[in-house]
């Protein structure tokens, strides 16, 4: 029996040890690495979720501490997308001269610096200076994790990687509003609200250090054995030397970008279209419950201990459904998502607005809507956004056709933030969000028309396919 059990046990495992398991535990290596430095390059999504968040909290505090008018709360607010434009603007060239890696780790020192100073600011302009500053970081940090994450990737999961970026950013979201809620009962609450930020940017400063630089963008520098070494930890050998073959005729074939370079027949389109899902994103009325969600469950009646429990419990659906959109954007592909997301958002604003219209604010039913259009948004446009940002571009223009679609994002997201309180003032809530409704219709006609899918394609065969 002992030589029967010998000889039927021994075939699988000399199998295992000559064949398939080698195979799998260094496909296994890989795969983590890619999740290593994708989650590493996301903690830039963490704490933009968290800057764009932390506010929301200090709203009712703010208002009271400077005697704000809602003109006057809507400009301290809206004054760190300022500070964005700025950063995504000017992030383009950086990390088209000097590389993705560099200006990631500039974005977490302003990070910390800001945090501090935004949060003991003797005066309401002082603030609005730091909130400014601040969004220089947020700027760049929007455009350089998601660009990074796509470079860094494999076509087969790059949308769940660059979707990292997004999970990150509603867990910045969450623990902003966590932080928020069990700070509110100290004294300088708002003040310890915005310098609890500090923490997770210095841990982002850390680690940063540890990233290696793009392959692409060391390609695109002459820097062929650099860029394979890199290749070579997420991708097999072979897989390595084709990918390099593929971006150094996709090079070849092409001129150096320039900003006139958007402006081409072929190209403007593509740019155009990027620039869309950028701003459309931010006008879909998701960041007006994001940073005002107090004021909105303020008109429904709510005190401020339960304006900021709601947050928490929207930050916990964000969470969970960013989750799910992970699961699904590289199976049911990314124009599906955006299709879906838009046409429901528009449905889920329409009932909000029935509700404030007939001041139907019993039971828990506006809450219910609130966190069904916050899981919808989770799940298509927010996270699915960046994925099309990160993909849809040339290669010799993305640094800077990237740097431009989210400039344009947070000039949206600066109006939308500025304009809120005033619009739900004078408008009232019912007439604001049947306009989200209407914006987010739109946006399912634009997508329905022209939005390309770019599911399972690798950056070069998107762009041969525009």
């Amino acid at each position: 029996m002992k030589e029967n059990l010998v000889k039927f046990e021994k075939p699988p495992i000399t199998h295992l040890k000559k064949g398939n398991k080698g195979i799998i535990i260094k496909d296994m290596a890989k795969k983590n690495y890619i999740l290593l430095i994708s989650l590493i390059a996301a903690l830039g999504g963490l704490l933009f979720g968290f800057d764009i968040a932390i506010v929301a909290g200090t709203v009712p505090f703010l208002e009271k501490h400077f005697s704000l008018s809602e003109a006057q709360l809507g400009w301290t607010v809206a004054s760190l997308y300022v500070g964005c434009i700025i950063g995504s603007f000017s992030t383009g060239y950086l990390t088209d001269r000097f590389g993705r890696k560099i200006p990631l780790i500039i974005a977490a020192a302003i990070f910390v610096v800001s945090s501090v100073f935004m949060g003991w600011s003797p005066t309401q302009n002082m603030l609005i200076v730091w909130r400014m500053i601040a969004g220089i970081g947020v700027g760049a940090a929007s455009m350089l994790s998601p660009l990074y994450i796509a470079e860094v990737s494999p076509a087969n999961v790059r949308g769940k990687m660059v979707s990292i970026n997004q999970l990150t950013i509603v867990i910045g979201i969450l623990i902003a509003y966590s932080s928020n809620y069990f700070l509110s009962g100290i004294e300088n609450n708002w003040r310890w609200m915005f310098t609890s930020g500090a923490a997770p940017s210095l841990l982002f400063v850390i680690s940063a250090f540890f990233l290696p630089e793009s392959p692409r963008w060391l390609i695109s520098k002459g820097k062929i054995e650099n860029a394979k070494i890199i290749l070579g930890k997420t991708i097999s050998l072979q897989k390595a030397n084709d990918e390099i073959i593929a971006i150094q005729a996709n090079l070849k074939s092409e001129i150096k970008g320039r900003i006139s370079d958007i402006l081409k027949k072929g190209v403007a389109p593509v740019v155009l279209l990027g620039i869309t899902m950028a701003v459309f994103q931010q006008i879909s009325g998701a960041n007006a419950v994001f940073f005002y969600a107090p004021k909105i469950f303020e008109k429904a009646g709510m005190n401020i201990s339960d304006q900021l429990f709601q947050q928490i419990l929207i930050g916990c659906i964000n969470l969970i459904f960013t989750l799910v959109s992970m699961q699904l954007v590289d199976r049911i592909g990314r124009k599906k998502l955006m299709l879906f997301g838009s046409s429901f958002m528009a449905l889920w604003l329409l009932v909000i607005s029935i509700f404030f219209h007939f001041s139907f604010f019993e039971g828990y039913w506006l809450t219910i809507v609130v966190l069904a259009f916050v899981a919808t948004y989770a799940t298509t446009l927010a996270p699915v956004t960046w994925v099309y940002i990160s993909e849809l571009f040339p290669t010799r223009i993305r640094g800077i056709s990237i740097s431009l679609a989210t400039g344009m994002l947070w000039v949206a997201c600066f109006l939308l933030t500025y304009l809120f309180p005033i619009l739900i003032e004078n408008l009232k809530a019912t007439q604001t969000f049947l306009l989200f409704a209407a914006i987010c219709f739109i946006y399912f006609l634009i997508l329905l028309k022209f939005a390309p899918e770019t599911k399972g394609k690798t950056l070069e065969e998107v762009e041969s396919g525009l």
